[in-house]
């Protein structure tokens, strides 16, 4: 496939070229181990090129009418659309995603960039009264300069998206740095839609590199004033501990181990394929993915045979097969990791209702029940598909369950009556909650973020204006202050 040949190099100050460092990231097809590229990793050096080329095209671009910033992400949006084939081909290639996952993925990603247009032109100043006679105090919204991000391997394309376009949108530069297991999608090929976009030299920047090579360099540069990253919160608590340290803002979008509540007056159908979606889109390796099925004992046995009937149907193999549900997991670790939790919790004591084999990375589905209350898997995001069915009486129980955890991202409540949903969802500590429908969305103008260690701060519409740029109050004594000495 070409894109991964033409586009397996870091791209700094508008020009494509190779990386410096003395080592490979190999690239690899998750299903097949086919070898899709090899990216010499970028050097510290190279960061602080990417910053500094990112630093130098701010300017003028800050100084662009937004009108006609916002032209770059209608051409963005229309390459996409011209491109779909191609870049599903891509998605399925490298992530293992399936078809239906890579059109849900570049559906949002064209909603995003529509946002992104809208956004160029948010930013509002604003007058505000003084108690001194005479004074006018303007309160500007500016860019805060050079936004840095760093995107995870299971939704790159979007996700890299998700931020840079509104960064951009609001008069910033970016430099950014993909996942090393999704180098192509989450970096390069979002570089190659805004070059072709039209998109300045030197506004966005890709360093397809690793820790191994270059430390915390990307996050301790003095030039990005704000850290947008997606990925685990034991991550994320290393990239906000040295962010703070050298007074950076971040945006943290971190982990999740969701409940999906399911109420004794549900529509048991319709909940469980709000289960089913939520716990194996993309083979669980979502953030907002149902981890805990809460179901209410009186309707426990007719919701699980039900549960586990639609997850044995489910279709385990080949992303590229338009029938295929279930993908491989992104890498061999992964696969190990997510099989060998399986292990030893069965072997804690929990009863498997369907158990999953494995094979390569692809692990089949998995549900287990009758787990002990102390089980650590109750309470950890498990990034894979095993759904943990727990069974409860009453809400009160519901709602305890569903906050026994460090995470705090998504949910659901399934219920017949929407309000008492509502007063439920109300009690549950997380960012995000959804009465009647799955786990999983993502809207361009909703705040999307959560509490607890699932991140800090906001994303998507007015979120974006407050994540990426700053206010600067300049004052105006239009008469004489009077000075006590």
């Amino acid at each position: 496939m070409s894109y991964f040949t033409d586009l397996a190099h870091q791209y700094i100050d508008g020009e494509w070229r190779a990386g410096s460092g003395s080592w490979d990231i190999i690239d690899f097809n998750p299903y097949d181990g086919e070898k899709l590229a090899s990216i010499t990793v970028a050097t510290v050096g190279e960061v602080d090129q990417a910053y500094r080329a990112a630093e130098r095209a701010q300017r003028a671009w800050a100084d662009t009418n937004p009108y006609t910033r916002r032209l770059v992400f209608e051409r963005a949006l229309r390459i996409i659309e011209d491109r779909d084939q191609e870049l599903t081909e891509a998605i399925i290639a490298e992530l293992g995603g399936t078809r239906l996952k890579a059109a849900f993925e570049l559906h949002l990603a064209k909603e995003f960039l529509r946002e992104a247009m809208q956004l160029a032109l948010r930013p509002e100043g604003r007058i505000l009264p003084s108690p001194v006679d005479g004074k006018e105090n303007r309160l500007y919204r500016v860019p805060v300069g050079v936004v840095g991000v760093i995107s995870p391997f299971n939704f790159p394309f979007l996700l890299s998206i998700k931020s840079i376009a509104p960064a951009l949108a609001l008069g910033n530069a970016v430099v950014l740095k993909p996942h090393q297991n999704t180098p192509i999608c989450g970096g390069t090929l979002v570089a190659k839609v805004f070059e072709d976009a039209g998109l300045p030299s030197g506004l966005l920047n890709v360093v397809v590199t690793d820790i191994a090579e270059i430390g915390d360099a990307l996050l301790e540069h003095p030039v990005p004033k704000v850290i947008s990253f997606t990925g685990s919160d034991k991550v994320g608590r290393h990239v906000a501990t040295v962010c703070a340290a050298n007074f950076k803002r971040v945006v943290l979008e971190l982990g999740g181990n969701s409940a999906l509540i399911v109420l004794d007056d549900a529509d048991v159908d319709y909940a469980v394929d709000a289960a089913v979606f939520s716990r194996f889109v993309h083979q669980g390796q979502v953030c907002m993915a149902a981890n805990r099925v809460l179901v209410d004992r009186t309707v426990e046995k007719e919701f699980t045979e039900k549960f586990v009937a639609k997850v044995k149907a489910l279709k385990v193999g080949d992303p590229a097969d338009p029938e295929t549900h279930i993908g491989p997991l992104i890498n061999s670790s992964q696969a190990e990791a997510v099989s060998a939790l399986v292990e030893t919790t069965v072997e804690a004591g929990a009863r498997a209702l369907v158990r999953g084999g494995t094979e390569g990375n692809l692990v089949a589905p998995t549900v287990l029940t009758g787990l002990p209350a102390d089980s650590p898997v109750l309470s950890q995001e498990i990034f894979g598909p095993v759904a943990l069915v727990v069974p409860f009486d009453g809400e009160e129980e519901a709602i305890r369950i569903a906050n026994d955890t460090p995470y705090g991202l998504s949910g659901a409540v399934h219920t017949g009556d929407i309000e008492r949903g509502v007063r439920i969802a109300q009690r549950i500590q997380t960012g995000m909650i959804h009465i009647n429908d799955s786990t999983v969305h993502d809207e361009p103008i909703v705040p999307f973020g959560g509490e607890k260690h699932s991140g800090i701060g906001r994303l998507n519409g007015d979120s974006m204006v407050e994540a990426f740029t700053t206010q600067k109050w300049i004052s105006i004594q239009h008469g004489r202050s009077g000075f006590p000495f």
